[in-house]
């Protein structure tokens, strides 16, 4: 099944180097895989997924291991933000 992922700010880090300035890939994923299991093979420290969306709403981190995506759904990850 497809997904699109969408990796924000220094998580481009850990896209492939020719995908960094799309900050997004196609990915092939088993049907039944969490969101977890989505970007576990990308080795994102997980203190650094911070904020995460599938197609623009908000998936709470005790949602994250067991909701599942499904064909077409755009799953976007943001890292804590600071500013001021």
């Amino acid at each position: 099944m497809k997904i699109t992922l969408k990796l924000f700010a220094s998580l481009t880090d850990y896209l492939p180097t020719e995908l960094k300035y799309t900050n997004m890939m196609a990915m092939d994923i088993a049907p039944d895989a969490s969101i977890m299991q989505v970007i576990a093979p990308l080795a994102l420290p997980e203190k650094m997924v911070h904020l995460v969306l599938v197609n623009g709403k908000y998936v709470a981190p005790a949602d994250r291991h067991s909701q599942t995506l499904s064909e077409g759904d755009v799953l976007a990850i943001w890292p804590p933000i600071a500013g001021g």
